[in-house]
């Protein structure tokens, strides 16, 4: 009999039920045939730090972090990554060997490599970026793009403190535009990006105008469902590349995956027809 243990890993949230997390995992533990699971747990915020203690035991080697739990995680883990401090949030947790949690947070990463891969050739420096928003994902792609070369970062957000934190968090390069004016900052963007729930399914109504949108920029939406959203739809109709916000999610998957099965996984179109069922 082997006494071989087989790894496990997850995605805690609540709610978790609708994440795509767990087909993704899946379809790649499978393609790579890795002996593990990737289990969905819905796990409230009063039982977090009990279950962050007794899942190691179970048997788990890590977990993805959803809502509402990427901030608090922080108090709980051993080990931070610079990354992961500056956010304030992480997303990915390693229970290690030693018995000790070191969070990260890849959500940038996934950002950047979403971008890379869905417009070839794109670079932060290629002129300024416009980003609508100023919550937790934003502050992920701000830093990211900071760190990979962007020179000037505009966001406007719907409370205008929000939008003055990041810049007092990342510096001059942010620049901070009124929310009622959002879209003259749109004008002479090389890179646009919706980091609100704008225009997802059940939320709130797109109606930004896309009248100063170069037809050169690179136009992206965190949101995927549906894949093609308003912002898209009409950057397309002037001419933008436009990137779905899912790629996004199955890059920042993959630094995780790795660490806990060890194999890096690929992101794909096979990969992206799994996730979405097809």
């Amino acid at each position: 009999m082997s006494d071989i243990k087989i790894p496990l890993a997850g995605v805690i949230g609540t709610p978790i039920a609708h994440s795509k997390s767990p087909a993704l995992h899946s379809y790649w533990l499978r393609t790579l045939g890795i002996r593990g699971h990737y289990i969905p747990m819905d796990i409230a915020p009063g039982d977090l730090k009990a279950a962050l203690k007794a899942l190691p035991k179970l048997g788990f080697v890590g977990v993805n972090v959803t809502i509402p739990h990427k901030e608090k995680v922080l108090g709980l883990a051993d080990l931070i990554t610079d990354r992961a401090a500056l956010i304030g949030a992480a997303n990915t947790l390693i229970f290690r060997p030693d018995g000790k949690i070191h969070a990260d947070n890849t959500d940038g990463y996934g950002f950047i490599e979403n971008l890379r891969q869905g417009s070839p050739g794109w670079t932060p420096s290629n002129g300024p970026v416009a980003i609508l928003g100023a919550g937790g994902a934003a502050r992920a792609v701000v830093a990211s793009l900071i760190e990979t070369g962007a020179t000037e970062v505009r966001i406007a957000n719907r409370t205008r403190p929000r939008a003055e934190a990041l810049r007092a968090d990342f510096g001059p390069k942010v620049v901070v535009h009124d929310w009622p004016r959002a879209a003259r900052m749109l004008d002479g963007a090389a890179t646009v990006v919706n980091t609100t729930s704008l225009g997802m399914s059940g939320g709130g109504e797109f109606n930004i105008s896309l009248e100063a949108l170069s037809p050169d920029a690179v136009v992206t939406d965190l949101v995927y469902a549906p894949l093609m959203t308003p912002l898209l739809q009409g950057a397309e109709a002037r001419g933008c590349t436009i990137v779905d916000g899912l790629g996004m999610l199955l890059h920042q998957a993959a630094p995780g995956f790795e660490r806990w099965f060890g194999m890096r996984p690929v992101v794909d179109d096979a990969t992206r027809a799994a996730v979405l069922g097809r």
